[in-house]
């Protein structure tokens, strides 16, 4: 089962979708909720690596092939998709491209997936945000790489992630994000957990992109956590699958 993104100023000319845990062949703990086989795309979490192939074949004609998935490590580098030769996975949290046919993804379990398109249909990046790629300024490289005049002539959808009602963090992550920006402080609310925190990633993000003046904003009503039938979850689950996100030219 994939979700195309509802997404009405998205240029003619650029596809997307994102996954989510139902159908593929992956078995438990990859599965689906109800211990049938599921999609799962990481090939990092422990899943059969002729399982995640089966799996990445299944979704192949929703996409353009060959895949660059990133090597993700929760920071800030987004990649230029056009400079490079291979298919080898490269390390980056961010991925762009102004070549029609060529996807660029990332795989998330609670992270935002982050899809962003110029309105004129030249660019297109998917940008994996966790709250430390968030914090490192992710989504800032990424617009920074696109050089572009100004960023109000793009827009953005965010994938399925884990919801501000599940996603508990510590005073740190509260500090880091409102010492950046006072602004922060409406994404946040107190835990029943002292010292603890809920954090709305759906919000810090639409804060950060406003910030760059990007205003076209959509998606961001899932919550990995909460809908266990459709979504990985690493932390509701621990040793669990993937989702994919993917954008393209046409």
């Amino acid at each position: 089962m994939l979700i195309k993104p509802d997404w009405p100023d998205c240029p003619t000319n650029v596809q997307a979708f994102s996954s989510t845990r139902v159908g593929g062949v992956s078995l438990a703990p990859y599965g689906d909720a109800s211990g049938d086989a599921g999609l799962n795309l990481g090939d990092h979490v422990g899943d059969l690596d002729e399982s995640v192939q089966l799996n990445r074949a299944c979704i192949a004609e929703y996409m353009p092939q060959p895949v660059i998935f990133l090597s993700q490590i929760h920071g800030n580098m987004a990649v230029n998709l056009a400079q490079r030769s291979n298919t080898n996975p490269v390390q980056a949290d961010a991925s762009y491209t102004n070549l029609p046919n060529q996807a660029c993804a990332v795989l998330t379990a609670d992270c935002l997936p982050i899809l962003l398109a110029s309105l004129d249909g030249k660019y297109v990046a998917a940008i994996h945000a966790g709250w430390r790629g968030l914090a490192n300024g992710v989504i800032q490289n990424t617009l920074q790489e696109l050089r572009v005049k100004t960023y109000a002539e793009f827009t953005v959808w965010f994938g399925p992630a884990i919801g501000s009602n599940a996603f508990e963090v510590g005073q740190e992550v509260f500090d880091q994000f409102v010492q950046q920006s006072n602004e922060h402080r409406a994404s946040f609310k107190q835990a029943k957990s002292s010292g603890k925190f809920l954090a709305d990633i759906y919000g810090l993000a639409r804060h950060i992109l406003h910030g760059c003046g990007v205003q076209r904003i959509h998606g961001g009503q899932y919550c990995t956590y909460e809908e266990e039938t459709l979504f990985y979850s690493y932390r509701r689950d621990g040793i669990t699958g993937r989702m994919a996100s993917w954008i393209w030219l046409e």
